[in-house]
């Protein structure tokens, strides 16, 4: 029988772009999460994913072997897949997401080899599209263009006809793994929520005052939101909240932006006066920007993308023992426990005086970020991932 040292785990991603899964340059995403998982227990892994329509995102050298294939439209894609299934040569396939580029082609791979695939499913990809609303009912006409045309949209590999397609799939895989309850819900799975790298988010490493002056907030209270904007995590929330106390030694850093759009020059246009932009930043920074931090900001709306996701924030803030507000949406009140505040979704009144309140009482926020940074190491550090992961392995 093989030793654990000899297995190697495949870890399949559909996107390494910058946009996809490398944007945070090989850290803080859910597969290099995984792998790093893997890693302390000694597995081998690697990462194998396509960049489609732009490079790929610049990854630090790591111990993860990462090798990225150029996609392409139908049919050129079935080019870049058959790379890939050549190069897919792990013990285990760990798939991210049911989407043809990675489920999918996991699933064919199996076919062939019949290595046992676990599908990782941390997004409900169709919750982009309206979830269970969306339809593809065109006319013959229409659905001639979209298969015919250069740009037509059933040429693109991950349209959403496809991945309704492959998540009725999602049965097939031999284990499942998920990260919150409504992903539980919709597709079964083992839990295993992200973990955090707490000896690199750790707060005694840091000094908050001096990063603070080396980002340029030192005259300012600083509400953070480690991330990219999008509607529905409910940035406009805490900036409508800031109008409401209109406190010019309040700021909310928002740091790395939207990579989707131009959300963020909307958020700036017309909430500039309480916004400090920092640029996109390679993981092992983020630790010394979270620093700086006075409260770590986790606004969810109550949206099917919102109860899908874990957000990373949070575990940012709770690692380096940071005082957390965050929403009452999906698993936020049962990652955080009585280790931060909760407020209603959507309530900017609500968000204004929970701030006032912690910033009134600051030295019990501080102990409340403490109890936090306990509650990560115990729950959500990538020692309890790969806790869970082992057990997760040995029913393969």
């Amino acid at each position: 029988m093989q030793s654990k040292k000899q297995l190697k785990v495949s870890i399949v991603v559909s996107d390494l772009s910058a946009s996809g899964e490398g944007r945070w340059g090989g850290g803080g995403v859910r597969c290099f999460l995984l792998a790093q998982a893997l890693q302390k227990l000694e597995y081998q892994v690697e990462i194998l994913g396509f960049v489609f329509g732009e490079q790929a995102a610049v990854i630090p050298q790591s111990e993860v072997k990462i090798t990225t294939f150029k996609g392409y439209n139908y049919p050129g894609f079935l080019s870049s897949a058959s790379k890939l299934l050549k190069q897919l040569d792990g013990d285990i396939i760990y798939a991210m997401r049911p989407k043809p580029t990675s489920f999918g082609l996991s699933l064919i791979k199996r076919m062939n080899t019949r290595k046992p695939i676990i599908l990782d499913i941390d997004d409900w990809e169709l919750s982009w599209f309206g979830g269970e609303k969306w339809k593809y009912r065109p006319s013959l006409k229409q659905f001639g263009r979209d298969v015919l045309k250069s740009e037509g949209v059933l040429r693109y590999p991950d349209h959403p006809l496809y991945l309704k397609w492959v998540e009725n799939l999602s049965h097939k895989a031999d284990v499942i793994t998920i990260h919150t309850e409504f992903l539980r819900k919709r597709f079964g799975g083992i839990f295993v929520p992200n973990g955090k790298d707490t000896s690199l988010f750790n707060p005694e490493l840091y000094n908050s005052q001096e990063s603070k002056k080396r980002y340029g907030f030192s005259d300012y209270k600083i509400l953070m939101f480690p991330g990219a904007p999008r509607p529905y995590k409910g940035v406009e929330d805490v900036l409508m909240a800031l109008d409401k106390l209109n406190d010019s030694t309040i700021k909310l850093v928002i740091v790395g932006g939207s990579p989707y759009d131009n959300y963020d020059a909307q958020l700036i246009e017309k909430w500039g006066r309480w916004i400090i932009q920092l640029p996109k930043q390679s993981a092992d920074k983020m630790p010394e920007i979270v620093a700086g931090a006075d409260v770590i900001v986790v606004p969810q709306r109550n949206t099917p993308a919102a109860l899908a996701q874990f957000p990373l924030k949070l575990t940012d803030g709770m690692s380096m023992a940071k005082p957390i507000l965050a929403t009452r949406v999906g698993d936020i009140p049962e990652i955080l426990g009585d280790t931060g505040y909760i407020v209603d979704s959507s309530n900017p009144e609500d968000i204004a005086n929970k701030i006032e309140h912690i910033f009134q009482n600051f030295e019990s926020a501080i102990e409340k970020g403490k109890r936090a940074r306990e509650r990560c190491i115990e729950n959500y550090s990538i020692d309890a991932m790969a806790s869970t992961l082992s057990k997760v392995i040995s029913r393969l």
